[in-house]
């Protein structure tokens, strides 16, 4: 579309200089001659315009790193000793720019849960735990308590007035007037007071939840924009939110990024990882962010694969093509190279596959699931004549993937958190962002264009050097300036 638009412009611009001087004669100065504009002329004119109209935005780089984690929670409620496993899963000591956290069942998968209304609870729950971790350590006021849980589950960035400059805000405006100004300054305390970190965004669909998270001093520091949600609900019977995906998109200056956290079909049984095939084949043609009233003047990103910089994660559920005692006999020996190569999920990164293209660190832990129970450190099955344990093959159910230039991968790791049947796994990482330096126009004024061209020296009949008489600044303003007055008189 810019390659189109650069040839219209340009041509316009040719045609009106040969309109202009098509019939004239030549001038009184013998020494500036316009005349019929050649081909060799053509060209120069366009170098001028293409040099001079479409200069790019001046822009720099800088490194942001962003903390992606996955944890199928195993529909347990963030309490009592978690806070320690969350403090030790994200590292807050580490510091990383931007935390993006994926969780799935976060409520246990039943009747009520699945085809029932959506009960923002839980999903409050995490994110005030999430909140408090990540910033305790650095002296932010934080609200423990959960009294008055806010009725939400999905908290989306905002305009603010300029004394706050850039911010997180909930995007449940509506439900905390109901509650009164009381709850609102709770809230604004909550997610706005001297925390260090903030919410940008935050979604739920049944068990599947993401919640992102940034430094409060790069909201001032770029311009976020397009904060956007989607969720993709394809479990039973294709539609209904058991498994899916819930999305984040956002835009730090001229760079936009997606976060997609997943959740899909399970089952170690041949064709069974068709199903997952099928569900991220979904999830790649449901998932869109739409423009809305509120947004700015520049265009965002409006599928995942449109974006510069993509994450996927989740409990994606692949499993290996393995024996179950040939697996644990690999897993024993610490050999993950050798078990890699049974991995459905790698293959699906090869040609064809629907990752294709896609990249994962090198795994170097042990296969998350399924272990035996909480507290416990033992796969489950394995063990004979042990009543009431589900037999699965240890696999690599927990992943996080990424696509788009610019994206370093500097640790990709497992935690050890015994509070499910999954162990957390996570991945940091540095990116580059394309900040611009200027706000103006892509295209500039004609006073900024003109303003380092010199013209043409010549030599006149006294044969000391000369200014051209004509230039193309003063004969594009004479034109405007007609055609201003022909209006006016009009």
């Amino acid at each position: 579309m810019d390659d189109m638009n650069q040839n219209s412009s340009s041509g316009r611009f040719r045609k009106w200089f040969k309109r202009k001087h098509k019939n004239k004669q030549k001038q009184t100065d013998p020494y500036y001659d316009l005349g019929e504009l050649s081909d060799e002329d053509d060209d120069f004119l366009e170098d001028v315009y293409i040099n001079s109209f479409e200069m790019d935005p001046c822009t720099s780089t800088n490194e942001l790193r962003i903390f992606v984690g996955t944890w199928n929670v195993a529909g347990r409620s963030p309490v009592g000793s978690l806070a320690v496993d969350l403090d030790e899963w994200l590292k807050p000591q580490d510091s990383a720019d931007i935390y993006v956290l994926g969780f799935q069942e976060i409520v246990p998968l039943k009747t009520r849960t699945v085809i029932g209304a959506e009960d923002p609870t839980e999903a409050t729950n995490w994110n005030m735990l999430i909140g408090k971790t990540l910033n305790e350590n650095f002296g932010g006021p934080w609200l423990t308590p959960i009294l008055n849980p806010i009725s939400s589950d999905n908290y989306q960035y905002v305009k603010v007035p300029d004394s706050e400059k850039r911010a997180s805000f909930s995007s449940i405006a509506d439900s905390i007037r109901m509650r009164g100004r009381a709850r609102t300054q709770r809230h604004q305390q909550l997610f706005l007071g001297g925390s260090k970190y903030k919410l940008m965004a935050s979604k739920k669909m049944v068990g599947v939840f993401i919640s992102v998270w940034m430094k409060k001093e790069l909201l001032k520091k770029y311009r976020v924009s397009s904060v956007k949600v989607s969720s993709v609900a394809c479990g039973i019977m294709g539609y209904l939110g058991n498994k899916g995906s819930v999305s984040v998109s956002m835009s730090i200056d001229g760079t936009s990024f997606c976060f997609i956290a997943a959740h899909l079909a399970s089952g170690e049984k041949n064709g069974d990882e068709g199903r997952r095939n099928r569900q991220v084949s979904e999830i790649f043609k449901r998932t869109s962010f739409p423009r809305s009233a509120n947004d700015d003047d520049n265009l965002h990103p409006l599928t995942i694969l449109g974006h510069d910089r993509i994450f996927w994660f989740g409990d994606l559920n692949y499993r290996l093509d393995l024996e179950d005692n040939l697996a644990r006999y690999l897993i024993k020996k610490q050999d993950w190279n050798a078990l890699q190569e049974f991995d459905q999920l790698r293959k699906e990164q090869e040609g064809g596959g629907v990752f294709e293209g896609w990249r994962e660190g090198n795994i170097k832990f042990a296969p998350t699931y399924k272990y035996s129970s909480s507290n416990c450190n033992r796969y489950s099955g394995g063990l004979p004549n042990r009543s009431g344990e589900k037999q699965r093959t240890p696999a690599w159910c927990d992943r996080i993937l990424w696509y788009g230039k610019e994206v370093k991968l500097l640790c990709y790791f497992r935690s050890e958190s015994k509070f499910s049947d999954h162990r957390p796994v996570s991945a940091l990482f540095s990116t580059q962002i394309e900040v611009m330096k200027s706000t103006n126009s892509r295209f500039l004024d004609k006073d900024t264009i003109f303003s380092n061209i010199r013209p043409p020296e010549q030599i006149g009949p006294s044969g000391k050097k000369e200014e051209g008489k004509s230039t193309l600044l003063s004969l594009i303003v004479n034109d405007t300036e007609a055609s201003s007055t022909q209006m006016q008189k009009l």
